[in-house]
């Protein structure tokens, strides 16, 4: 598995399990769940630090 494979992994699984191909429509499915997935990791990590400061 390439590093590309292993960061678009989460929208590639949610939408062979939606039944949809995750590279046909130039991938938008594919890129709108992981940029929705990567934001929440993203938030939740900050929280962490951020909650570890104070």
């Amino acid at each position: 598995m390439t590093l590309a494979e292993a960061i678009l992994w989460p929208g590639t699984k949610v939408c062979e399990r939606m039944g949809v191909d995750p590279e046909a429509d130039a991938g938008l499915i594919r890129w709108s769940i992981n940029t929705f997935f990567y934001l929440v990791v993203s938030l939740i990590i900050v929280w962490i630090i951020i909650a570890a400061i104070n």
